[in-house]
Order: C-alpha cells, then sequence, then structure tokens
C-alpha cells in the first residue's frame, strides 16, 4: 500500500528530473532533484511504495532514463498515468519501474489517497473504495520488472542458460 502523489497533464523529463541534476546516474542522488520544479518537497514527502498518478502524456520531452531513476531512487513503487510518452514508458521498463495506463483509476485518485498496485493483475485498488483495472503488465515484462530491470533481467536469464548447459 502506497499514498498517491497526484501530478497534472504533461509532466515532463525536465519537470521529472531536472537537467542540472543530471550529472549522476546514481538514484538516491538523483531523488533529492525529483519533481523539483513542481513539488519541491517531494523528495522529502515521498516514502517507499508511494505511487505517482498524472494524466496524459507523463514523461514527454527527452529520452533521458534519469527520470524513471529518479522516481525510483525516491522509493515510487509505480506510475499510474492516462497516457505515457513511449520513450518514458520503455525507460521505465529497462530500469525496472511498473507504468500503468488507467484513465478510470487517474480520474478517481487524489493526492494523499492510500492505494494498493498490482501491476501484473493490472489492479489499482482505493483503501476503501474502488479497484480499477488497467491493462496488465505481459509476463515478460514483469520479468523485467521483478528483476530489477533489463540488465538484471538479461544476466539472470544468461546465467540461468550457462547452469543449465
Amino acid at each position: 500500500m502506497g499514498k498517491v502523489f497526484r501530478f497534472q497533464d504533461n509532466v515532463d523529463t525536465d519537470q521529472i528530473i531536472p537537467a542540472k541534476f543530471l550529472v549522476t546516474t546514481d538514484m538516491a542522488e538523483l531523488a533529492k532533484g525529483c519533481m523539483e520544479p513542481v513539488d519541491p518537497d517531494f523528495p522529502k514527502k515521498v516514502k517507499p511504495g508511494d505511487v505517482v498518478v498524472a494524466g496524459r502524456n507523463f514523461g514527454c520531452g527527452s529520452s533521458r532514463e534519469h527520470a524513471p531513476l529518479a522516481l525510483k531512487g525516491c522509493g515510487v513503487s509505480c506510475v499510474i498515468a492516462k497516457s505515457f510518452a513511449r520513450i518514458y514508458l520503455r525507460n521505465s521498463i529497462n530500469i525496472g519501474l511498473p507504468a500503468l495506463e488507467c484513465p478510470e483509476a487517474v480520474d478517481a485518485l487524489h493526492g494523499g489517497e492510500e492505494v494498493t498496485v498490482d501491476p501484473a493483475a493490472g489492479t489499482i485498488a482505493i483503501r476503501g473504495g474502488a479497484t480499477y483495472t488497467a491493462r496488465p503488465l505481459p509476463e515478460f515484462v514483469m520479468g523485467i520488472v521483478k528483476a530489477g530491470g533489463l540488465m538484471p533481467f538479461v544476466k539472470q536469464r544468461l546465467s540461468q542458460k550457462g547452469a543449465g548447459s
């Protein structure tokens, strides 16, 4: 269960992590500047397991992988949006941060609410309220998320193949 942090449409990668913080790929360091232009206190308020909820076109802008890294570094467990910029969605999966599209849940969720999200099932349950269903992440994508990202997933797969040969 995590607390909802609500953002608007068209949150771009410069809002998620401003360019002045792009001197590293260390998630803990990136977390310090996460969402600074829209909520400077976000890194202090967000706790592990919390969820970012946003409108349309989340993660638009540049192709920087730093944006989902910064969110993950803050402890964000999932991003739910009406839609994602394609490159953000791919980067999010590559670093192991689930991203679910569910316009109905976005319309229903408000900042501060508590939700339970199951990316594999695609369910978003509001504490004491309704449950919404997004398209679940495919099994292959969940494998990447569970491994902690694409590179750990590939290493895991290679070591399994090596052990079985």
